[in-house]
């Protein structure tokens, strides 16, 4: 009876939070902050977690109506694990919504100069990653390189990827290693 419980359970597995879950597994890889020097904040682990998620919302963005809808989903899932992460963390009922909200719009504006310097090319995503990730280190260049090289084999990786195979929670992120060094 218990085995069967379990079971079940896992059976009925969101897809959504499958997703989620394997996005925030992949920006914890601990090669990004050991090796990139990716700050291991919560700061740095959040820019991870955008920088992550965003491969997965480009791809199914760019679908069809399913997919845009699973992509709103998958925001409204990190959203939600954002508020229960703060309320773990002790911040007060009063404080989580203003913390969310502020979250929110460091997410998007994120996600928005991501896009745009991938669009741009030209060293754009370099520099997005040098002032957002490293906090305008320009000392940090190098490892804004790997990471922007890193950021470009995620996404192509993922943009191969069905996007039906997406939505029933499959998204293998197994071998791609973060880029430690250029070629």
């Amino acid at each position: 009876m218990i085995l069967k419980s379990i079971l079940s359970r896992t059976q009925k597995l969101n897809p959504v939070r499958t997703v989620y879950e394997a996005i925030v597994a992949q920006a914890r890889r601990p090669e990004l902050y050991s090796e990139l020097g990716v700050p291991d904040t919560l700061d740095g682990r959040f820019d991870m977690i955008i920088l992550h998620n965003d491969a997965v919302m480009c791809h199914m963005q760019a679908g069809e109506e399913a997919d845009k809808l699973f992509a709103q989903a998958l925001i409204d899932e990190l959203f939600r694990d954002m508020d229960r992460s703060l309320r773990e963390m002790g911040v007060g009922d009063m404080g989580v919504g203003k913390r969310v909200k502020k979250m929110a719009t460091v997410y998007y504006g994120r996600a928005n100069a991501y896009g745009n310097a991938r669009a741009a090319g030209d060293g754009s995503l370099v520099a997005a990653l040098v002032r957002n990730v490293f906090e305008g280190d320009e000392n940090r260049t190098h490892a804004a390189e790997l990471l922007a090289k890193y950021a470009g084999v995620m996404h192509d990786a993922v943009g191969l990827m069905d996007r039906a195979d997406i939505r029933a929670g499959k998204l293998n992120l197994d071998g791609l290693e973060p880029v430690t060094r250029i070629n």
